[in-house]
């Protein structure tokens, strides 16, 4: 199988692109190096410097390497820059997207994985969240994965292109070659990981009056490399299968002051806290049920430990303190 992997230099996409490789497929990585590095790329794959709004260099790249199918993880992705910067996202994360997924149905590609999130459900009426959940986008980040889940939905149905949309909740963890290395980071983990460098002088936790056991925000983090094997696992399903949705997560919550309180433990750094107050929109628990899943592809995640999630994730921040900065 050959894949094009759009921002396969980037976290998730570029563990994807290693999986890919160890599995034995032929991986085309296209990215502008925006939020990726190209450091995180695999050697094994080929790597196209170019831009989705650059709508040539996608059709070029699509009509040179013929790849049976496409997996989409390029965009910009921070929710709370997405509510500063609305148009930016409702206008590029869409078009560039459109761009590419046009550039595929008229080369013929019929496979089509998307990045989706969790943040199409801001307002959860269950918990664990499964795919009957009501969609309502939590922010103009959450809204551009809502379109472009509705534009596949039309090429489906207008062209035959299968696609897989794939929405899932804290990605964290590493492997021993690649890791998160963001700027500017917002994700938990590695800001704390930081504090046990040296790098940052303390974690804030943002409110500890939620209605949860400990009073802090309660999450479902799932390990990169089980994100990348439901990657893989559904692009496959999609060469004799229907288009399908799934969400992605350990189907257990762990609150913030357990996270620290985990590193604490791996890292053996004191890792200072304070509590700072609430962010605006955040719920006190979001928590993903992958029962479909498991179901339809025999999808097991391989790391659901929180302990051993932040022992990989440490492994690599301690290997590489300044990412992937030489």
């Amino acid at each position: 199988m050959k894949v094009l992997v759009t921002g396969g230099a980037g976290y998730i996409g570029s563990i994807t692109v290693e999986q890919l490789i160890k599995a034995g497929e032929e991986v085309i990585v296209f990215d502008n190096l925006y939020q990726g590095h190209r450091d995180a790329v695999h050697p094994d794959a080929i790597f196209i410097h170019g831009d989705l709004a650059d709508k040539a260099a996608i059709e070029e790249a699509i009509a040179t390497h013929k790849p049976d199918g496409i997996m989409h993880f390029a965009s910009y992705t921070l929710v709370g820059e997405s509510m500063e910067k609305p148009f930016m996202y409702l206008r590029d994360n869409i078009v560039n997207g459109l761009n590419l997924i046009e550039s595929a149905v008229k080369h013929g590609v019929q496979r089509f994985i998307l990045s989706s999130t969790a943040n199409l459900f801001d307002q959860p009426e269950r918990m664990p969240i499964d795919e009957n959940e009501r969609i309502v986008p939590g922010s103009p980040y959450g809204e551009s994965k809502f379109i472009l889940e509705r534009y596949l939905h039309w090429m489906d149905r207008l062209y035959g292109m299968r696609y897989a949309c794939l929405r899932y909740f804290n990605a964290c963890g590493a492997t021993e070659e690649r890791g998160e290395d963001h700027d500017p980071e917002t994700h938990l983990i590695p800001l704390v990981l930081q504090v046990a460098l040296g790098q940052r002088e303390k974690i804030v936790i943002f409110g500890d009056d939620y209605d949860t056991p400990d009073g802090t925000c309660v999450r479902d983090y799932i390990h990169v490399v089980d994100l990348a094997e439901a990657h893989i696992l559904a692009m496959r399903a999609l060469a004799d299968g229907p288009s399908r949705r799934y969400n992605l997560g350990n189907g257990r919550g762990f609150s913030v002051k357990q996270v620290i309180e985990t590193a604490r433990e791996v890292t053996g750094h004191p890792i200072p806290a304070e509590v700072g107050p609430r962010r605006p929109g955040d719920p006190a628990i979001l928590i993903a049920s992958s029962e479909t899943i498991m179901r339809e592809l025999g999808w097991r995640p391989q790391y659901p430990d929180l302990r051993t999630i932040i022992e990989t994730a440490w492994r690599w921040h301690r290997a590489h303190p300044d990412g992937y900065e030489k």
